[in-house]
């Protein structure tokens, strides 16, 4: 009975364990081509999200410096997306993904879940 019962607790937190582990992009960030350079856990052409988190939620970071200018974090981020850029890691460029601004309110939401992997 004992074994039975460690058993199923083993296969319970495995089964935990695994729907945190896999965690997926959100239906925007495929929508908006995001997964063509990201993943959330591996770099892949640019940064994982999780290590863009860490780099800047997870540490404290509250301003985000773009073309030499100070933003707060998420106007920051959401500007980088937009408009893209480089040198906040390495040479390869973010291309603009919004520079119009039309996509706004979309790419803020996958910013703030980008940032909500900071503690994940």
């Amino acid at each position: 009975m004992k074994s039975i019962i460690g058993s199923m607790v083993a296969v319970a937190g495995l089964m935990v364990a695994g729907s945190v582990m896999a965690e997926e992009m959100p239906a925007l960030a495929k929508k908006l081509n995001c997964t063509a350079c990201h993943a959330i856990d591996k770099k892949v052409v640019g940064p994982a999200w999780r290590d863009v988190a860490k780099k800047y939620t997870g540490s404290g970071v509250t301003k985000f410096t773009y073309n030499g200018k100070e933003y707060p974090l998420t106007e920051g981020l959401v500007m980088k997306v937009s408009k893209g850029g480089s040198g906040n890691w390495g040479t390869m460029p973010m291309p603009a993904n919004d520079a119009a601004g039309t996509k706004k309110a979309e790419i803020t939401e996958l910013v703030k879940f980008e940032q909500s992997l900071a503690t994940k």
